[in-house]
């Protein structure tokens, strides 16, 4: 799926369509309710009713996904925390909607709305934690202890290791009493708070202190208290299947965002994901899409959960980071090179780096206007803008599904992260919110901003526009072009495997006006403008290269007049031998030779080969996975590589024909013995 432009939304800050949901139904003590629209870490008063409501101001930035913050029944206030859930991570029935953002029957009116407009409808799902019910003997939270200094232990008596079953069918039976580093307590009256019932058994929890998001305990610990769910128990990992399931099938969800899935074993991603796909697809769902977040800036990391535990996606960290450095700081363009080179990370049997969901900031690290602010004290307004929708329009013409944070198409900025991240698109009486400065506008958060005049919600509608006028700007291969010594312009091409049409994005990130001789794949052709303020019309030189002026913190796009001629032969490649990848267990890395100049260079057919980087042969624990790409080294529309081979000394989930012996001389997946990798435990 790479056609998708997402509207990220926290139910509770967008818009209050029903006043008398606002308590939730538990009554007017903000500590039991958890209603207080004065306090930043409360619930506002935004619901569903409110998302339908304003559905036309969505759907006018080109929204075609609707992705909520999670909307299940969360436990209103955890007291020691001082907040309440209003943010949907402190879940207590998985099978409703929290009573504060409305009912299930609300949440099928808006999915079918959405559905008859042509949109789709994510839910942000939780497969680590639960609220905070469960507490220990001696106290509510409790530091972590070590599986070293305190191992499991059976109902009988015995030490194991829950890695050892993690994956299977059977698990050794536990105690509450006996099993644990820390007897599990639950307080009077909530010894069945939980939905589905199978929730309320303590022995399917970790129960083993607060983790430090570090080393082992980072799979273990409970998060600030949060009961930390016992993923490698095949209990907790079909429980969490039916729930989704459930979700799918009944209400007619189109995808899920999977949070804090870097803390969650590999097993249940390799039995979840492919598990709850085959029955969305069984619904009729062909498009169903999954995509994890994975808090991490290294590919080599956060690919890992696409390859080796056959998930979807991955929310593009490392993208938002590459475009904070371009759009606001100005960073060397060179780095934006270095970072698409890599894309191939991502590249396997059925998912490649065109899935990404990309993205400037989000609800936790905070907003793209607030990074701009913060990265060039002193700016005006003006500059700040620009450099706004510089981010945006990097982010809507290269690679990958792009996310809008729902206020940032209203200049939302902000302090920080987290609740500084959060303010409501409704009149805001949070003291916090209300010192904010807006980018490009002089509203304030006291008033309602649905403003579909915004420079910025203008900018975001336009770009969305283009790209589905132009859909190789969404889908096509995302090829690199130029990158200028220092600040100024990088470009890149994008083409589309059936109309063969070029299109040249240039972005310059200084703040004057720079030209580049880019080079591209067609010589002596005319290109025209169809994005930006520059040359309504330019002409390849005789060695293919197109001359483009670009205003200060700005794009432009051309495209091509015809097609990319056909190229009579490919190209020979030679494999060098495999060496290990750096960054990353397991992968191995094989460099290709050609003797093709590196800017003739044409792109594979996306379906085949969307990645961007070396060929491979990368291999992973209990399991051998082998995969081959080719990076700018095909001609477009004659050949392309084969799918990848995988072997495996278990029964294989998916096979894929080896390369053509004509591609490879030595083929690593005829040439490789058939024998599983060691197993690897994560620490």
């Amino acid at each position: 799926m790479t056609d998708e432009n997402f509207y990220f939304v926290m139910a509770d800050r967008f818009s209050n369509g029903s006043a008398a949901n606002d308590d939730g139904g538990l009554g007017s003590d903000p500590m039991v309710s958890g209603y207080d629209p004065t306090r930043k870490g409360f619930y506002n008063g935004g619901d569903l009713a409110g998302l339908l409501d304003k559905i036309d101001y969505i759907q006018g930035l080109g929204t075609t996904s609707i992705w909520l913050t999670p909307s299940f029944k969360n436990k209103a206030v955890q007291p020691e925390d001082k907040s309440a859930g209003y943010h949907g991570y402190w879940i207590t029935d998985f099978t409703q909607i929290d009573p504060h953002l409305g009912t299930n029957d609300e949440l099928k009116a808006l999915i079918d709305e959405a559905h008859a407009r042509g949109m789709k409808v994510y839910f942000d799902i939780i497969t680590n934690h639960t609220a905070d019910v469960i507490g220990y003997e001696g106290g509510a939270r409790k530091g972590y202890t070590s599986k070293d200094e305190v191992p499991y232990n059976t109902a009988g008596g015995e030490e194991f290791d829950d890695r050892d079953y993690a994956g299977q069918d059977t698990f050794p039976e536990l105690d509450a009493e006996t099993s644990f580093p820390y007897k599990p307590l639950l307080e009077p009256g909530e010894e069945n708070l939980k939905v589905p019932a199978w929730l309320n058994d303590p022995t399917l929890y970790h129960n083993r202190g607060d983790t430090t998001f570090a080393g082992e305990d980072a799979y273990y610990g409970d998060f600030f208290g949060l009961d930390d769910l016992f993923t490698e128990h095949p209990t907790v990992v079909d429980g969490m299947k039916d729930i989704y399931k459930t979700w799918i099938g009944d209400f007619g969800v189109d995808g899920f965002r999977i949070d804090t899935m870097k803390h969650v074993n590999n097993e249940f991603w390799q039995d979840f994901g492919p598990d709850v796909l085959s029955y969305a697809r069984e619904q009729g769902k062909d498009e169903f899409f999954m995509f994890g977040e994975v808090f991490d800036t290294t590919k080599s990391f956060t690919s890992q959960f696409t390859t080796r535990n056959q998930m979807q996606a991955v929310l593009d960290f490392p993208f938002q980071e590459a475009a904070r450095g371009f759009a606001s700081r100005s960073q060397d363009t060179r780095a934006l090179e270095t970072f698409f080179a890599g894309d191939d990370w991502y590249t396997d049997a059925d998912s490649n780096v065109y899935q990404l969901p990309t993205f400037l900031g989000n609800h936790d690290m905070g907003r793209i206007g607030s990074f701009i602010a913060a990265d060039n004290p002193g700016s005006s307004d003006s500059e700040q803008v620009a450099r706004d929708q510089l981010a945006h329009e990097l982010m809507y013409f290269s690679r990958g599904n792009p996310v809008v944070y729902y206020g940032d198409e209203q200049g939302f900025t902000g302090p920080g992260g987290d609740q500084d991240a959060r303010q409501t698109l409704f009149a805001s009486q949070v003291p916090e919110y209300l010192d904010d400065d807006l980018l490009g506008t002089d509203a304030t958060h006291a008033t309602d901003n649905f403003n579909s005049g915004h420079p910025l919600y203008a900018k975001i509608s336009e770009l969305a526009t283009l790209t589905k006028e132009h859909p190789a700007l969404r889908d096509g291969a995302h090829q690199h072009r130029y990158a200028s010594e220092g600040t100024g312009i990088y470009a890149f091409s994008r083409t589309d495997a059936k109309d063969q049409r070029e299109y040249v994005v240039a972005l310059n990130n200084s703040e004057q006006q720079q030209s580049a001789e880019v080079p591209t794949y067609i010589a002596k052709r005319n290109y025209t403008r169809i994005y930006g303020n520059a040359a309504a019309e330019a002409k390849t030189s005789e060695d293919g290269k197109l001359t483009v002026t670009v205003p200060p913190l700005s794009a432009v796009v051309y495209q091509s007049s015809g097609r990319i001629p056909h190229s009579k032969a490919a190209p020979a490649v030679v494999l060098q031998d495999p060496a290990a990848a750096s960054g990353d267990n397991g992968r191995l890395k094989v460099p290709p030779t050609s003797a093709v100049p590196r800017s003739t260079r044409s792109p594979l057919k996306r379906r085949q080969q969307a990645g961007n980087g070396s060929p491979s042969v990368r291999t992973t624990p209990r399991r051998t996975r082998y995969s081959t790409t080719l990076r700018r080294s095909t001609p477009a529309r004659r050949w392309s590589t084969a799918p990848p081979c995988w072997t495996t000394a278990d029964t294989p989930r998916r096979h894929s024909p080896a390369p053509p012996a004509s591609l490879l001389p030595s083929s690593p997946c005829r040439s490789r013995p058939r024998a599983a990798a060691p197993r690897a435990r994560w620490s």
